[in-house]
């Protein structure tokens, strides 16, 4: 980790929420309201946040898999997300979700016609939207904490 923290210091909360509160904590409600209020199917919505995870290499959100109404993704999901153009486990709701966050992460500029015909033909203008501000929380905090050695600092509940 690159941020000197005081003794005993939760990495997490001490940079997120006491070296920049006006930012950080604004910050982090966005975040927590990308789960709490998304209602993008699971199966979309982990596609999507695992491959930005895995583009931007952060080892807490690659470890973190998201749980609604006590139900979480499958053992091998992230695989299959790493593999969503091959895969046979992903419907096409599922596909589109880990391609355009890989798109919207690494070649957001060709975003085409043909790619918004698809998008639109499985998801709605509101889903859209909702998914695109997901995608873009996830890249940057996520990219925050890998760049900012914080993702190998955190550790999940209940581990």
């Amino acid at each position: 980790m690159i941020i000197d923290l005081p003794e005993g210091k939760d990495p997490i909360g001490y940079v997120w929420g006491e070296m920049v509160p006006g930012i950080g904590l604004p910050a982090s409600q966005f975040s927590l309201s990308v789960y709490e209020h998304s209602k993008i199917d699971l199966p979309a919505f982990e596609a999507a946040r695992l491959r930005i995870a895995q583009i931007n290499g952060c080892i807490f959100c690659q470890d973190w898999r998201t749980e609604r109404d006590g139900v979480k993704v499958e053992l091998g999901f992230d695989e299959d997300v790493e593999n969503w153009r091959t895969t046979e486990n992903f419907d096409d709701r599922t596909r589109l979700a880990a391609e355009y966050a890989e798109r919207y992460a690494t070649d957001h500029h060709n975003l085409d016609d043909e790619f918004w015909e698809r998008m639109k033909a499985h998801y709605t203008d509101a889903e859209i939207v909702e998914l695109s501000m997901s995608i873009g929380s996830w890249l940057a905090f996520g990219r925050l904490n890998r760049v900012l050695g914080l993702d190998t600092a955190c550790v999940l509940p209940g581990h």
